[in-house]
């Protein structure tokens, strides 16, 4: 059996617990309630960045993609430079990709995402003359030394035609 005073201890300290988690949770409330605010949509929305920004390139129909950098990671956005190759006709030119840099559209045209700028990808067309293994050799295209997209092609791609996830 407990004593009073044992008992008065025991039920004072539920009591203390029960007040300390509400206190806690009324905190908590009032915390979220003053990092959203009213009208807290709009607002929430408004402070987090977009992760890829779609600007018109004048003179074409392209955007550019610009990512901020978490996307990029998140993203695991990968590149290569585009290097000369042995042109297989005196007198032409040809340059080599990585295969996995090609990205194909709906019509059929094939394309890369080139990166001039840190987190800034323009897509550009290419002519693939053939493959070979993990190679595409191109007959037109970005001259060697640019750097082209190898890995998040296709996501960039889903960010330049708008397509949320």
């Amino acid at each position: 059996m407990l004593g009073k005073s044992e008992f008065a201890v025991r039920l004072g300290s539920r009591r203390g617990a029960i007040a300390a988690v509400a206190a806690g949770l009324l905190a908590a409330g009032v915390l979220l309630l003053w990092w959203v605010g009213p009208g807290s949509e709009d607002q929430a929305q408004t402070t987090v960045p977009a992760p890829a920004v779609l600007e018109p390139v004048e003179g074409s129909e392209l955007l550019r993609v610009r990512l901020t950098p978490r996307a990029a990671e998140r993203l695991d956005v990968q590149t290569q430079v585009v290097r000369a190759a042995p042109a297989t006709e005196p007198g032409s030119e040809q340059t080599v990709i990585p295969y996995s840099a090609l990205l194909y559209d709906p019509g059929g045209e094939t394309w890369v995402y080139t990166n001039r700028d840190p987190l800034v990808f323009l897509r550009a067309r290419v002519r693939v003359e053939r493959i070979e293994g993990r190679f595409a050799f191109l007959s037109e295209g970005p001259p060697p030394g640019t750097s082209v997209v190898s890995v998040g092609a296709a996501e960039l791609y889903g960010a330049e035609l708008g397509v949320d996830h």
